[in-house]
């Protein structure tokens, strides 16, 4: 509008002169000529009291009339008494200005009142939506709460009726697998037996972790050797596989405050998943950057599969899995540990070009990005 404005100005001027001189250039005795000029002052007039309201208008009639009163005076004076209704014209002219301008005026006021109006309904659509997040969130946080219930009686239930029996099926097992050498059949049964047996008692410490919380020792822990120590313990699996394992240094040693044990935890879950989905001849990499916030970032990423939205939309769910022997707890399990070091837990996947887990935590105040 600012703009705009002298450009309007300009305009309203030229209209102003060029009626004003067509009027004072034209021979009277082409009186249909003068009457034609003279409706033509309506035209800044009404474009005035557009553009500037009730005062515009109102100031634009009465130029007019200045301008358009010494035609009457100097060049009709003569013919007055018969050329009342020009006289008039100047009256319609400030009519016409005034209420023009202040229709104009308040229809303005009545577009930025409904301007405003739009804006609080977006901004109270805005605070519905947000709201409608929160109370989503909220339910699926006390969906989860109810699993986590549900789950930690199960647990105390598994700890008892399922680890003793545990316990005695692998200890009896293991007096048997002496009185019968390797190759015998019976041997190759027996080994399968402790297998699986330390199998179940892995799944019943993963959901006694998963239901009960663990008490958490911060203390400094470089991130680097947690994940040299992750990259040692299954460089054998990744050789096994075939698959190319990669731990990138970064530009300067990170330390947070954390429980190391956990956080190996959580590591080994992630780099475990990422080999058993990824195929012969991928790879699986792990990178460490820090941000200006005091954040580090451990990224992780393998050339699997990928996963579709729809999956990744739920892969932290207790007991989801897309694994046949999986109990669906790993990374649960994981974004627990990592939620309560207070960091979180992001993954980006593409179907057919691989996966991303990214593990952000906060650095140990005083250390240096």
């Amino acid at each position: 509008m600012e703009r705009s404005t002298p450009i309007r100005l300009l305009a309203l001027t030229t209209f102003i002169v060029g009626i004003s001189l067509l009027h004072y250039l034209t021979p009277l005795h082409l009186p249909y000529l003068h009457d034609i000029f003279q409706r033509l002052y309506y035209l800044p007039i009404i474009l005035s009291a557009l553009w500037f309201g009730f005062r515009g208008g109102l100031l634009c009639a009465i130029i007019v009339s200045i301008a358009y009163a010494p035609h009457l005076l100097f060049q009709w004076g003569a013919h007055l008494t018969m050329e009342m209704e020009k006289y008039l014209e100047i009256l319609l002219y400030n009519v016409v200005g005034g209420v023009t301008g202040l229709l104009s005026q308040r229809e303005r006021e009545r577009t930025v009142e409904l301007q405003k109006t739009a804006r609080g309904l977006e901004e109270s659509y805005q605070k519905l939506q947000h709201q409608s997040e929160s109370i989503i969130a909220i339910e699926e946080q006390l969906r989860r709460a109810e699993k986590l219930s549900t789950l930690g009686e199960m647990a105390a239930v598994l700890a008892h009726e399922i680890r003793n029996p545990l316990g005695s099926i692998r200890g009896t097992a293991e007096i048997l697998k002496d009185d019968y050498k390797p190759g015998d059949p019976k041997h190759e049964f027996i080994e399968i037996q402790i297998k699986e047996t330390e199998r179940l008692n892995r799944v019943v410490e993963d959901f006694l972790h998963m239901a009960r919380p663990q008490p958490i020792d911060m203390k400094p822990c470089p991130v680097q050797e947690e994940l040299e120590t992750i990259v040692t313990l299954v460089t054998n699996v990744a050789k096994e596989r075939q698959i190319q394992l990669e731990l990138q240094a970064p530009s300067s040693p990170v330390v947070i405050s954390a429980d190391g044990e956990k956080l190996r935890q959580a590591f080994l879950n992630i780099v475990i998943n990422a080999l058993q989905v990824t195929k012969p001849g991928g790879s699986v990499s792990i990178s460490t950057r820090t941000f200006p916030d005091g954040l580090c970032e451990i990224s992780f990423r393998d050339t699997g599969p990928g996963m579709d939205e729809e999956t990744r939309k739920r892969i932290f769910e207790p007991f989801f899995t897309t694994k046949p022997d999986g109990t669906g707890l790993g990374l649960a399990i994981t974004k627990k540990i990592v939620e309560s070091h207070g960091g979180t837990l992001l993954v980006e996947s593409v179907v057919g070009q691989g996966t991303t887990v990214t593990i952000r935590l906060p650095q140990q105040t005083g250390e240096q990005s």
